[in-house]
């Protein structure tokens, strides 16, 4: 399967010393630093690719991740102009995660490795070349500051989607029009470029209660992304297209001006990079008829618990449809990352594999998603709706019913399923953990997988069709984000910061 021909970039030239360095500054969380990176390979594929080199400063790993330090250590052998350097961890007590927020961590996390940021921004500025730009995560904030005081214009990598950005930019507008609590709101909420409007329950997790650290992070991430020089967004137009419109018309502002200027510049996936050999899916895979499986793969951090776990494995049963379900345990003691199922007859109904022998698939750890959905076999994907997620879902033109379940997939998923109209919607109990009943499951699947079941799925499919070819589209040369990411180029290119003694 050749995963590579469109999205991997040209080989640069290892001279580097006439060249402008990028610094990018990604989250150590896969979904962030996998991203990031992988605009970064980008820039160095393009027109510019000569007048350019990049360095990314890494934070330490929240917890070890083998696939992250894989990825990392095959990017900088791969032979383009970018080179990694951790950042060393900051003076002071040992940051511990308490009852607070995952933003109120993260966004204090980051804030700890200012000093170590400018320390190698500042080296950097003293090297013979220049400097043009410093792009961080937008959970990165603190950073502006940093690039304020060495003359680095900075820029903001935003990982998820245009629609979420347009929320954000908007937030501190909406913070003074609706004075409740908006999982409180009694009507919709509108955000001006949109075309429809938000229902409250979609609204992202860290924003629902405005009392929570979640959402005073929120808001003032939200706040500064103005003090940007601009802003790249995972997105492509096409995907899009009034959500890209209207950031170039600064809708989300109250003045309707001085916005950061948006460059679309995705999907930006991996999809070069396979750890490991052969896996057992893909041989399973490789037995059952094409477009016939539908893939259950929720994300690094996505698991349920076993009355759901039970609920799923019948709705799927009754589905009749063939499946390939990746299942993994509720992290232990309630925190961290869930953990492999160590018996899987422990927690699904008894004899469901002995009856869904041959048509399914229960994995009980992590599987290689991109492979799957790569796979011909593979004709629907039952997601959490983390963005990149839906990205390479589209990328390989497969269709999604999306469950959401944190941070902003329950916005993705009323995206996804209303005005994108790439995933069939799945009615989920919010206020109950995200509940989803066995006849939803069964039905769900059905008119994901099953020709004549239903409108929305025949629709959804041919929709999924489209974005495969428009999703490659958008990043060869003279496609949409191809261009927007050559002005970003241009940009960086015009307003080279000279060399100073900092």
């Amino acid at each position: 399967r050749d995963l590579t021909a469109i999205h991997s970039p040209a080989k640069a030239p290892m001279d580097s010393k006439s060249k402008a360095t990028v610094v990018f500054l990604p989250l150590p969380i896969r979904g962030h630093l996998i991203s990031t990176v992988e605009t970064a390979k980008l820039l160095l594929a393009g027109r510019h690719r000569d007048k350019f080199s990049v360095t990314v400063l890494t934070l330490p790993a929240f917890v070890p991740s083998t696939e992250m330090d894989a990825y990392t250590a095959a990017v900088a052998a791969s032979g383009l102009d970018i080179r990694f350097e951790e950042l060393p961890v900051p003076d002071g007590d040992p940051l511990t995660r308490g009852d607070e927020s995952s933003e109120a961590f993260i966004s204090v996390y980051v804030d700890r490795h200012s000093p170590g940021v400018r320390d190698a921004v500042a080296r950097l500025r003293r090297a013979p070349r220049p400097v043009a730009a410093m792009v961080m995560d937008f959970f990165s904030t603190a950073f502006i500051d940093v690039a304020a005081e060495l003359g680095v214009p900075p820029y903001i990598y935003f990982t998820t989607s245009a629609s979420v950005l347009a929320l954000m930019l908007y937030l501190p507008t909406l913070d003074v029009l609706v004075p409740s609590d908006f999982e409180d709101n009694v009507g919709n909420i509108q955000v001006p470029g949109l075309p429809s409007p938000v229902p409250p329950m979609a609204m992202p997790k860290p924003v629902l209660r405005k009392k929570e650290s979640s959402y005073t992070w929120f808001l003032y991430h939200a706040r500064r992304f103005r003090e940007a020089r601009g802003i790249l967004v995972n997105t492509f137009s096409e995907l899009e297209p009034a959500a890209v419109r209207a950031h170039e018309e600064g809708l989300f502002l109250p003045d309707h001006g001085a916005a950061a200027a948006v460059y679309p510049v995705g999907p930006n996936i991996a999809l070069d990079f396979v750890a490991g050999q052969e896996h057992e899916c893909l041989r399973w895979l490789d037995g059952q008829p094409p477009s016939s499986v539908v893939l259950l793969c929720f994300g690094s951090a996505g698991s349920f618990p076993e009355a759901q776990v039970k609920e799923t494995a019948e709705g799927l049963e009754r589905s009749g449809q063939r499946f390939l379900w990746v299942l993994r345990s509720p992290p232990k003691g309630g925190r961290g990352m869930p953990t492999d199922t160590e018996d899987l007859g422990e927690v699904l109904p008894e004899g469901f594999r002995e009856r869904t022998a041959g048509r399914g698939l229960v994995w009980p750890s992590w599987a290689p998603q991109v492979d799957v959905l790569a796979h011909p076999s593979t004709g629907g994907f039952v997601t959490h709706g983390g963005w990149n997620s839906c990205l390479e879902a589209l990328w390989f033109g497969v269709p999604m019913l999306v469950w959401p379940l944190y941070a902003e997939q329950h916005f993705n998923a009323s995206r996804m399923a209303g005005e994108l109209g790439v995933a069939v919607e799945l009615k989920v109990d919010r206020k109950k953990g995200n509940f989803v009943a066995a006849a939803e499951v069964e039905s769900g699947v059905r008119c994901l997988m099953e020709e004549g079941f239903c409108e929305q799925g025949r629709k959804v499919r041919a929709r999924a069709k489209e974005m495969k070819v428009a999703s490659r589209g958008a990043l060869v040369e003279g496609g949409s984000s191809a261009n927007s990411l050559e002005r970003w180029a241009e940009e960086l290119a015009r307003g080279v910061v000279p060399e100073v003694n900092v």
